[in-house]
């Protein structure tokens, strides 16, 4: 059964029985997933730069795009218009095809992963994750990294509280710490 089935069949009549609501559409659902990796440090090396596309292609399957500085910071050594980062929005299939993988297979290959915590999910119901190594997704293959570089993931919720952002990430098979 696809994720998008398993929302469909089993979490919808949950969690509507759970929170008392009528209607098929009132049922919080995952909007869309952002994963952003900042440069940091390495901004100017275009070859770090070209890695982390690469990777953030071969996790997502999508092209990422470059986030631009939208002023200049002399302490940082940012210029306008410079690119400080990439990201990838996913929507549909995408989407729901990542989050199984990221349930079942990446999370649980993070080093010391005990459970994600409740103050992950923010008053909107949306999950901010980060992850200090990519080596956990199966697509990337240690010998051939370079540089070691995070990410972070987004998933962004239409819930209208905490405790229903909550609800619907354990129903989808989000790991959380009791």
């Amino acid at each position: 059964m696809t994720p998008k089935e398993k929302f469909k069949k089993k979490i919808i009549p949950e969690l509507k029985k759970q929170f008392g609501l009528k209607n098929d559409l009132e049922v919080p659902r995952i909007e869309k997933v952002v994963l952003n990796v900042g440069l940091g440090k390495s901004l100017k090396d275009a070859n770090f730069l070209d890695n982390v596309e690469s990777t953030l292609m071969r996790i997502t399957g999508q092209k990422p795009i470059k986030t631009k500085a939208k002023k200049s910071i002399s302490n940082f050594k940012i210029r306008k218009g410079m690119v400080i980062g990439l990201k990838v929005t996913l929507r549909g299939q995408r989407m729901y095809d990542f989050l199984e993988k990221l349930v079942n297979v990446v999370l649980p290959r993070v080093r010391d992963f005990r459970g994600l915590t409740a103050k992950a999910i923010d008053q909107g119901g949306n999950l901010n994750i980060g992850i200090k190594e990519h080596l956990a997704f199966p697509e990337i293959k240690a010998d051939e990294i370079e540089k070691l570089h995070g990410l972070e993931i987004a998933v962004v919720t239409t819930a209208k509280s905490r405790e229903e952002g909550r609800a619907l990430l354990v129903a989808f098979g989000f790991p959380f710490k009791e």
